[in-house]
């Protein structure tokens, strides 16, 4: 008998196809998947035989999607959405499920990892995926369910929270702190080179073009750790220099301006019950903590 042909859409295909619409290249696909460039490759070009349309484009910098394969991605995530939603409430009500947050690494590390940590303990049902970038990473391609970012979102058809405000000081140990009070030249702690476009580095570099900066980091949390050393004093955010062990406030007038903290999720995700307990989690956490990070 003659094999029949499939008409209808193989739920492996759309997976391999979300994965690869979200994470743009083949070998982030196949890592997300646990799997091989080939089965990434094959599987995709399936989707696209069964559906008749061409959903993606390889260009230099990975793969693009078509008008037809951004159509096809938003309904193949209703489709996952709709999967996930079968499991995402027990019977008594209680929130269940995988929630994945992304948020700089700093805020992450220096505040979110021991706060976030305490949410399955106290819903047990519910996984939390904490992934770090200083990038932004996509909501709309589905990379992460729930994004923490600072300043203003530019993001399009997303629910945006206020979280609260990131006040900034110059944090140093006590002795050099002292000395450069009593009008000793500072040496700075500050951002590597492959990290000089964030707004904290360029601020730095505006208003102390010739102090020496004489130990770089990528990060925040980094940054105090080396500050706690001596080798300088390091423009951190309050939550992370009134925290850290050994530093204190350097009185020094400068200080960049407050950046807004804003919690992001998507719009046809306001009623996903594991996700509003993460949301109202975190927007507690931060209403809470207000104090450590406000100037």
């Amino acid at each position: 008998m003659t094999e029949k042909k499939r008409t209808e859409p193989d739920w492996q295909d759309i997976r391999v196809f979300l994965a690869l619409g979200r994470y743009g290249s083949l070998s982030a696909a196949a890592r997300a998947l646990s799997t091989n460039h080939s089965t990434i490759s094959r599987r995709l070009h399936s989707l696209e035989a069964t559906l008749g349309e061409k959903l993606v484009e390889r260009r230099p910098g990975g793969y693009v999607l078509t008008a037809a394969g951004t159509h096809a991605l938003a309904a193949a995530d209703a489709m996952e959405s709709a999967v996930h939603t079968l499991g995402r409430g027990r019977a008594d009500g209680a929130p269940r499920g995988l929630v994945r947050v992304n948020a700089p690494p700093a805020l992450s590390q220096g505040f979110l990892v021991a706060r976030l940590a305490r949410l399955p303990l106290q819903h047990p049902g519910i996984d939390i995926d904490l992934a770090t970038d200083l990038r932004s990473v996509s909501l709309e391609r589905h990379v992460t369910d729930i994004a923490i970012r600072l300043g203003r979102p530019q993001d399009g058809d997303v629910l945006a929270r206020p979280l609260g405000r990131m006040g900034y000081g110059f944090y140093g140990v006590p002795a050099l702190c002292e000395r450069i009070e009593h009008g000793e030249q500072p040496v700075l702690v500050g951002f590597d080179e492959a990290n000089a476009y964030l707004p904290e580095a360029a601020w730095l570099a505006r208003h102390f073009p010739r102090v020496r900066t004489a130990f770089r980091a990528n990060n925040h949390v980094a940054q105090a750790t080396a500050a706690g050393a001596g080798v300088g004093i390091a423009l951190l955010p309050h939550y992370i220099g009134r925290t850290a062990t050994g530093l204190r406030p350097c009185a020094l007038d400068l200080a960049p301006p407050p950046r807004e903290i804003w919690l992001l999720t998507r719009r046809q995700d306001r009623k996903d019950l594991p996700m509003l307990t993460v949301v109202d989690y975190l927007a507690e956490t931060f209403d809470e903590a207000r104090a450590l990070f406000d100037e």
